[in-house]
Order: C-alpha cells, then structure tokens, then sequence
C-alpha cells in the first residue's frame, strides 16, 4: 500500500527552498515576503497534485527540478503587470477586446512627454490663470469639424448622455424605434437616455420610419429630436430611414434642437480607398445638427473618448453641467487625442501614420508583401515541425463598424500533425506576450493586416516556445 505520508515528507520545506539559488535569484524580482507566500502557495498546489499520481514508484514522484520551475513560473506571473501588449493577429481592425485602436506614434511621444512631468492641463499660461482643459483641443475639434465649439468626456456613451443631461433632462426626446441600438457590453441607448433622466419617445417602425412621425410626436414637451447612427448593424430591404437634413429642417420649422449620435467619429471620407461609405463628422455639422457626438478611439484612431461638437451656447452648457466633471478625462487622454488630431490637417499624413487607418486602407498587395515578408523570416526548421502556408482571406472593421464589409487579406495558416487547431490557439494566446489568432478549419490563421512588423519575431519566438512544449 502507497504510504501517502512519506511521499509528502520529501517535498522540500519552504526553509529549504529559500535557500536554494535559483528562488534566491528571484528576490530580486519579487521581495521576499512575496516570494515566500508564493513557494508556500505552489507547494500546497503540489502537495495536491502529487497525491494524484502516487504509485508504487515513490522515488520518482518528487521532482525538484520540477518544484523549482513551477515556482518561477508562478513568481513570473506574480509580477507580471495585469494589463499587457497583446499581438492583434484576429484581422479585427478596431478590436474592443484587445483595446480598439492602437495609438499613433505621435499620440505616444506627446502622452509621455506630458505625462512625466507638469502640464499646463488646467492653465493659461498666457494669462497666467486657470484655464479649462476642454480649451486644449477645442481649437483643433472646431477647425477639423467646422463646428462651433467642441468638448471631450470619457467615452461617447457618456458624451450622450451628458448631452441629454443638459438638454432634454425631465423633458422628451424623439427616436426612430429603429436606432435605439445596443452600442455593446449590454449598454443601451433606451438605458443611457433613461440615466440622463430624459424621457424616450420612439417613432416609426423598426423598418421604416417617415418624418411625419418625428411632426406627429411633438409636443410641448418635446426637447429634442435626435438621430442615431446604426453602424453596427445593417437594415435591408423594405426600409426608410429620415436623412439628417429633413430631421434638421423639422428641428428649424418647429424650434428644436437636433442633435447626432455617429458613434464612429470619422473625418475621412474612407469611400476614396474602397471601404463603405461612413457619414463623416463635417458632413454631419454640415447638414445642420446642433449637436454631434462620436468616439475617439475607433475609426478616429485616437485614445479613448466622447467627443461632443456643435452650436456654442449648447456646448458652453454642456461645459457647465455638473455631471461633466465627472465624466472628464485626464492629461493622458488629452494629450493622445490632440496628437492624433493634428495628423487629421493633412489626410495623406493621417492615412499614413494612423495605425487604424493605414490597417483599413493598406492594399492587398501591401498585405502580400507583409505576408511573404514574414514568412521568409520564419526559420526553415519550424516550417517542418508546423505546416505553414500564405492564403487569402478576409479581414473585418471591427469597433461596430462596417459590419457587412470584408477586407481581402493574407494569412499566415499554421496546421499541426500531432496538435489540434484549439491547442495551437491556447499556446499563442497563452504566450508571454499573448498571440491573439483566430481559428479556420483546424487551421490557426495569423491576418496580416493587424500584425505590425515590429511583432514578427514575437511570433517567431512563440513558435519555438509551443514547438518545445506541445
């Protein structure tokens, strides 16, 4: 009979194991006390995990060398910071998992630069007095989007609501049954509007919505009437859907405000290089909205933000609201978006050094290149272990977006004989610096399209890692 006692008793003591050189060479990762509680924590996992294997072969159930790496292994993890770099290989441009849209390289030198040290976030260094940090990129909102003033909170779900705070607050807004969205993670318009303490009066039919039933429904109680952007989804067929000049000219004919929910906030019109047309910011104000709401950190290509342009005296009211400070957004946000913001003065600029807009606009050629650039890189002796080889495939928007829209793309396909698809997939995204892939008939499949040159070898060095582990 297997003496469970005496397996125990040679695993090595928490004293022991202190002493040992490879945990001390660890305290200078992970302080002492930290580290003791950690080897205290894996060896009650051990203790666990050896009374599953026991056998009549005691001798070689304690592993020490085993101890000592699963320890490290735990140390690593300990100390590993929760929020990490993440190789975007899914093809998903504007990926809301992975943190949507990777700032440009100007958005990072003017966010570090800031950040490190004092800022004049809240001064007029000209006047020498306090000043507003929504005056910091006003000017930049107010030129790019021809509108008359600009503000910035942290996310559009909280631009919108803000706005209704201000405008609508106790009173009615009008809505086409048809565009209360679900804008994602459960967060609704009906339950935005709801916390803005405005009142939802929807009109239409979830197909079709005409103007007379914006007129029918107005009242003296009417605030507003407001247009939503369904970006994430596509109504086909039998439809009718209220341009924002008819909204707008109801707004005029019966004194009331209009205002635009875009969600994406884009600036370019991405037609010219092949993507679906979006309704542009300009286009929106253009047309007469007085207020028009979007987001920073998707098609914009900027850090995550709720931007609110339009009418002056709207906007200053909005300023003033007492829910705007808490809403507001800190130096770091500020400095990303203005940075990005700038690139927007020259289109070409933009396109180039907006990672979001060069993944959108890169060409299949252009991906073809990365592609076989890649893979000519790629060791000749991991290309035995693995099966390995370019195809075409099809990228997405992603961020709510263009959902019909497909972008032909390159794939690298990564195929096992002795590993399923679903494991592969596991060792990628379980990498140090996690390998986020996506899965095609028991194919792992690497999109180009969202891959940066600068993570080729991180993949390379996964690779060799899964090949020695699997």
């Amino acid at each position: 009979m297997v003496n469970k006692k005496s397996i125990l008793s040679k695993i090595p003591s928490v004293d022991d194991l202190i002493k040992n050189e490879e945990i001390i060479r660890l305290i200078d990762l992970c302080p002492r006390p930290v580290l003791v509680q950690v080897i205290r924590d894996y060896l009650d996992e051990y203790r666990k995990e050896i009374l599953l294997r026991v056998s009549e072969r005691q001798d070689e159930i304690i592993n020490l060398k085993e101890i000592l790496d699963g320890i490290q292994a735990k140390v690593y993890k300990k100390i590993a910071y929760s929020l990490k770099h993440v190789v975007n290989a899914t093809g998903i441009v504007i990926h809301t998992n992975l943190g949507r849209a990777p700032l440009c390289k100007e958005a990072l030198d003017l966010l570090v630069k800031t950040s490190s040290s004092y800022s004049n976030l809240e001064m007029d260094i000209e006047k020498g007095i306090r000043g507003s940090r929504h005056d910091l990129v006003e000017d930049i909102l107010v030129e790019l989007t021809k509108a008359e003033a600009a503000a910035v909170v942290n996310n559009n779900a909280a631009a919108v609501m803000l706005v209704l705070s201000t405008m609508a607050k106790g009173k009615e807004v009008i809505v086409s049954r048809g565009q209360l969205i679900e804008i994602g993670g459960s967060f609704r318009i009906p339950d935005v509007m709801r916390q803005s303490g405005a009142k939802l009066v929807e009109v239409g039919t979830t197909n079709k919505t005409h103007i007379g039933d914006y007129e029918n429904a107005i009242n003296e109680e009417t605030a507003l009437l407001m247009k939503v952007h369904t970006s994430n989804y596509k109504i086909m067929g039998f439809t009718k859907e209220i341009s924002s000049k008819e909204l707008v000219s109801l707004g005029e004919k019966r004194d009331i405000p209009v205002i635009e929910d875009i969600g994406s906030g884009v600036f370019i019109d991405l037609s010219k290089y092949g993507l679906p047309y979006e309704p542009t910011v300009q286009n929106s104000i253009a047309s007469g909205m007085d207020i028009v709401t979007f987001s920073g950190d998707k098609m914009l290509g900027g850090s995550q933000a709720g931007i609110i342009v339009g009418n002056k005296e709207y906007i200053e009211n909005i300023k003033k609201n007492p829910l705007a400070r808490a809403l507001r957004v800190d130096k770091m946000t500020l400095a990303a978006l203005e940075a990005t913001l700038r690139l927007y003065l020259d289109e070409n600029k933009a396109i180039r050094s907006i990672p979001v807009l060069n993944m959108l606009t890169a060409s299949i050629e252009e991906i073809t290149k990365k592609a076989e650039d890649f893979y000519n890189r790629i060791p000749g002796y991991l290309k035995n272990l693995f099966i390995m080889t370019i195809e075409d495939e099809f990228s997405e928007v992603g961020g709510g977006a263009m959902p019909l829209h497909k972008l032909p793309t390159k794939v690298i396909t990564i195929k096992s004989e002795n590993n399923s698809a679903n494991s592969l997939e596991a060792a990628f995204r379980n990498y140090e610096s996690p390998i986020v892939t996506r899965i095609y008939k028991d194919k792992v499949l690497i999109d180009m399209r969202t891959v940066m040159e600068t993570e080729y070898n991180i993949i390379i060095d996964a690779l060799k890692t899964i090949d020695e582990r699997l």
